[in-house]
């Protein structure tokens, strides 16, 4: 069932558009993060973001994309860990992958019709608004859990680890 969920950028575009095809009022929601060390804050704003439509897509940045943005120590799951767990949600319905250091290119070859970050992004600077909202689409911010993010629990352990 998890290998089911976990696509290629490629077979997922595929995917989607047979769905549609199928079921033209389908509504596809995707996001995108690091998800390094999925944690509670990360359950709570996957399901948020599944209520907004029918078909949640979480693209993951890979562990490439990962140093880049994060430092050379990141990421601490490889790509495959993370979108297993990604995967094993029931709020998410597929995951794939993307090289870059944003989701730009991903969202394009996607189109989905719902764009959603968490709330420290303001809708407007959210990577692939513009393609949404072009295509009649919407972006939403969301709330997330402040004080929880896979960096801060990294720099506990390391603190835990070093005392």
């Amino acid at each position: 069932m998890l290998k089911a969920k976990i696509l290629d950028p490629l077979e997922l575009a595929a995917v989607l558009k047979q769905r549609l095809a199928e079921e033209p009022s389908l509504r596809v929601v995707f996001t995108n993060g690091c998800f390094d060390l999925v944690h509670s804050g990360h359950v709570q704003y996957l399901e948020e973001a599944r209520t907004l439509g029918d078909i949640l897509v979480v693209g993951v940045n890979s562990d490439a994309s990962v140093q880049r943005l994060k430092g050379l120590e990141r990421p601490i799951n490889p790509l495959s860990r993370r979108m297993i767990l990604l995967a094993a949600l029931e709020s998410v319905s597929y995951v794939t992958f993307f090289e870059e250091d944003t989701p730009y290119e991903l969202i394009k070859l996607l189109e989905p019709g719902i764009l959603v970050k968490g709330g420290d992004w303001r809708p407007d600077q959210i990577v692939g608004s513009d393609l949404v909202l072009a295509r009649g689409g919407t972006v939403h911010s969301l709330s997330f859990e402040a004080g929880i993010s896979s960096t801060e629990l990294i720099r506990r352990i390391r603190k835990e680890y070093e005392s």
